[in-house]
């Protein structure tokens, strides 16, 4: 791969596991080899990063590293400059907390920032969750869209829901969504309480690792089962009939 013109480096999006897999499950040997030779990171977190790079091979090296931090507390000053860890053609690794970068991620400022200023953006294969969910839901895959995080409150969630399984309903679209994991539970319920009895839902929990659960089943059938999600990641998927 070519490097940016000006003697500019390029930032490569690197993907970490959504579960705690050993990095050799989850990651392409390819993409690690090329882990292992970045020295600059931007990350969400630098403990779990730091925690990710040991178990990819670089234990042992992990002070010879800088690490700078871009998530939802990071001011928009200290993002623009980040420009500079580029100078003097240095490739930058952006890792994020959500198994690919600037995906449901603030990732994304970062690889808007280079976009802006002619930086060479490059992605890598990794696991996502939200594709993976959608993969194994049995939903519509040919036309889909994720919602992100839906309101904390229990009203406004109901209405969103609402919102979004009327909009399923009218173009055949699945809906994704994503909730924090202390939640799961109550968006279940939420669910269950104002959707549609026909209305088709996916829960997938855990992906990747050996305990994952991934089923689809309609709103009527849900209500039949004793199912305690619990907290631990999840993807939720809806499709109305």
């Amino acid at each position: 791969m070519e490097k940016n013109p000006q003697n500019k480096g390029r930032l490569l999006l690197i993907p970490s596991p959504v579960g705690d897999n050993a990095p050799s499950e989850v990651i392409p040997g390819t993409v690690l080899d090329i882990l292992r030779e970045i020295r600059v990171f931007i990350v969400e977190e630098t403990r779990t990063a730091r925690r990710y790079l040991s178990r990819a091979g670089l234990k042992g090296h992990i002070e010879d590293l800088e690490f700078h931090e871009l998530n939802e507390h990071t001011r928009p000053e200290e993002i623009e400059g980040y420009i500079t860890l580029f100078d003097n053609g240095t490739d930058v690794g952006l890792i994020s907390e959500a198994g690919l970068p600037a995906v449901a991620d603030p990732g994304a400022m970062m690889v808007a920032l280079a976009h802006r200023n002619g930086i060479q953006v490059v992605p890598f294969v990794g696991p996502s969750s939200l594709m993976l969910a959608l993969m194994a839901s049995g939903l519509n895959g040919q036309s889909f869209a994720f919602c992100g995080y839906l309101p904390a409150k229990t009203d406004e969630r109901k209405s969103r829901l609402k919102a979004i399984e009327k909009l399923s309903a009218a173009t055949g679209q699945t809906q994704i969504f994503i909730e924090t994991p202390y939640r799961n539970d109550s968006m279940l319920k939420d669910i269950l309480t104002c959707c549609h009895e026909n209305t088709k839902v996916c829960i997938a929990a855990d992906l990747t690792m050996p305990d994952a659960f991934i089923r689809t089943l309609s709103v009527r059938e849900w209500k039949k089962e004793d199912v305690t999600i619990g907290k631990r990641p999840c993807v939720f998927l809806l499709l109305a009939q």
